[in-house]
């Protein structure tokens, strides 16, 4: 299995792999430990118990982070395809999870030219406002104060848009792709 790195298409599958197998190991060490000291003493009643006890805290951490990413799916490969090949002069980002303390908001992907910002979400159930307005907070606490934020749940006015940005930013020629990766990391930093 190919590592995928955090803000690229099919991070969320990956991560979602990687947290099934790592609860599969962690609770068959568990049952291991378990059933070598019951094996061993026939009785419930002995230390590894209590180690395999204590083994379900991190395997319960993994099982909570299959459940929290199960319901999101990665971009599609043809659609990240797509919007990759439209915007070479941009800076782009996938499958995010981003999280507030009341909401948990799926965004497939944001686009990133200087202050500019779309973003593309397939989810119904994201309040596309309050996303826009929770990413700019976020920006305007880490010093972005002139970040500009528009999620979309339209995928064709989306595309519109990043390859407008693309072709401005194409036209223009200026070097705001640093500015652009660190506004890119602090909202990957709000992501699960």
């Amino acid at each position: 299995m190919k590592k995928v790195m955090k803000g690229n298409p099919g991070y969320l599958e990956y991560k979602k792999k990687v947290e099934i197998i790592r609860t599969v190991i962690y609770f068959a060490l568990v049952a291991a430990i378990f059933f070598l000291g019951y094996s061993q003493t026939h009785s419930k009643k002995n230390l590894l118990t209590i180690v395999a006890v204590v083994g379900c805290l991190p395997a319960s951490k993994a099982l909570v982070g299959v459940i929290t990413r199960f319901p999101y799916p990665s971009i599609a490969t043809i659609r990240a395809e797509e919007i990759q090949s439209k915007t070479s002069h941009i800076t782009v980002i996938y499958d995010m999870i981003v999280t507030s303390r009341e909401k948990v908001m799926p965004i497939n992907c944001i686009v990133l030219s200087g202050n500019t910002i779309f973003g593309y979400t397939d989810s119904e159930k994201v309040d596309l406002k309050y996303a826009a307005t929770h990413i700019r907070g976020i920006l305007n606490q880490n010093q972005f104060p002139d970040a500009s934020v528009k999620i979309l749940n339209n995928y064709t006015a989306f595309l519109a848009r990043a390859e407008g940005l693309d072709s401005i930013a194409a036209v223009e020629k200026n070097d705001t792709r640093n500015l652009e990766e660190k506004m890119a990391r602090v909202i990957l930093n709000i992501s699960m």
